[in-house]
């Protein structure tokens, strides 16, 4: 069976992959993962499958562009039991609707049958950006966590931040402190410590804004590694569905995000799931566009805010984009300049 290390230096090898120390240490603590999961199951009383000893996942973090999800996506293809790749935050919008269906059946434990469906179709779940930043979330997350991990899943999740600093300065953070030494206790916690920034690199002189269209399709192609995942975010019983989505990049247009009656809280989400979003087909917000228009102005809040990275093909410049008289876009045209400097968002 093929290790990590072997896949990665293949990759090196036919020049997908660009050889990196520190991934290549990061990829170690994987391998161990890997290769615990190919060992022969253990079954408990009535054939149930028991949590096995020892760390059930490893917990990547580093900062944005480091090659955490590339990373996490050759363990997911190289893992020899199934396994789901998905954005933790669509996966805890996930948890989330089934909760509220379980409790309109009267579950006593909503969680419960959520949980035990997970660990009956999977052995692996990896997590891409895990982050904490909703109430629900942090007093869910450790229970679902316990709840896998009694089911012998074990968890490989990348996120840009240290687990001391998850849900830092939340709501009530003093109950979320358990479950951050779970983490610590119950994965492997690595620091992908790279010195550089592979997604900046990509974008490093990429002329961001065009008007009148641009290369926008070879920008996704070349940020998406060819590749889309999908992601769906649920807002307030309301569903947003984004099939261009991989490792973090986003590609949508105008209509899908601007076109229907979507309000801050689908963009909040949306902010939080994506660290690059490729926007097309802008037109020029004159008074036909009115509602279209003051979406678009909370979204560019909403994605200046987060230090998302923006790609924008639109029919006009900015301070041309708004007619006249139409409502004031002077802070929304300013941010959309500051937005296309080298280097935005890559705190």
């Amino acid at each position: 069976m093929t290790t990590l290390p072997e896949l990665y230096a293949a990759r090196v090898a036919d020049g997908r992959l660009t050889r990196d120390p520190a991934q290549e240490a990061a990829l170690e603590v994987l391998e161990r993962i890997r290769a615990k999961l190919a060992e022969p199951e253990k079954r408990g009383l009535f054939s149930r499958r028991r949590a096995p000893e020892g760390p059930m996942g490893a917990y990547l973090w580093g900062g944005v562009g480091r090659g955490k999800s590339m990373l996490m996506d050759l363990f997911h293809e190289a893992s020899p039991v199934p396994s789901r790749r998905v954005h933790f935050h669509a996966f805890m919008q996930e948890m989330h609707e089934a909760l509220h269906e379980a409790r309109a059946t009267g579950q006593r434990d909503a969680l419960a049958p959520f949980a035990e469906g997970v660990t009956n179709t999977v052995r692996v779940l990896c997590f891409d950006e895990m982050q904490i930043t909703d109430i629900t979330d942090a007093m869910m997350v450790g229970r679902l966590f316990e709840k896998l991990w009694e089911g012998g899943v074990h968890i490989v999740t990348t996120s840009n931040r240290v687990p001391d600093d998850l849900y830092k300065n939340g709501l009530n953070r003093a109950l979320f402190l358990p479950f951050i030494e779970m983490v610590k206790t119950r994965m492997i916690v690595h620091h992908l410590d790279a010195p550089t920034d592979y997604r900046q690199g990509r974008l490093a002189g990429v002329q961001t804004y065009f008007v009148g269209g641009g290369p926008l399709d070879e920008i996704w192609a070349d940020l998406s590694d060819g590749r889309s995942e999908g992601l769906t975010l649920r807002v307030k019983g309301r569903e947003l569905r984004l099939d261009d989505f991989a490792s973090g990049v986003a590609r949508a247009s105008f209509a899908e995000l601007c076109g229907r009656p979507l309000g801050a809280a689908d963009y909040l989400a949306l902010a939080r799931a994506v660290r690059v979003l490729i926007l097309t087909d802008v037109p020029v917000l004159d008074r036909a566009h009115g509602n279209e228009a003051r979406r678009f102005v909370t979204l560019i809040d909403a994605l200046y805010e987060a230090g998302v990275r923006l790609i924008v093909s639109a029919e006009a410049e900015p301070e041309a984009l708004s007619g006249k008289d139409v409502f004031e876009f002077e802070r929304t045209a300013s941010r959309l300049r500051e937005m296309q400097a080298e280097g935005w968002g890559a705190a």
